[in-house]
């Protein structure tokens, strides 16, 4: 990636059509930064988990290197991936496959 000149988005076509109902994969991370409790707190307060479900994602993740904590809508998910990240946790979004 070339540093020296800024970003530009790709431009969409007006015709491309996007399957925004599709489920997708809310992917979270490892890192050597964030603390287990750091992690747990924060899928328990933006994903919803209840503690026992944050524990054991927070588990996977550290071995697995990354887990897939939640799937749902786009929309709902890139709320609580945005979530995630302002608070310095690495988290991405996949598309679910069946």
């Amino acid at each position: 990636m070339n540093l020296e000149q800024p970003y530009t988005a790709p431009q969409q076509e007006d015709d491309v059509v996007f399957a925004t109902d599709e489920p997708v994969n809310l992917i979270v991370h490892n890192d050597d930064v964030n603390t287990f409790d750091w992690v747990i707190k924060s899928l328990v307060e933006i994903c919803g988990h209840t503690e026992e479900q944050a524990e054991q994602c927070a588990m996977i993740i550290h071995f697995k290197g990354k887990y897939c904590v939640k799937t749902g809508p786009r929309e709902e998910l890139q709320i609580m991936k945005d979530g995630l990240i302002d608070r310095g946790i690495n988290a991405t979004l996949e598309e679910a496959y069946a």
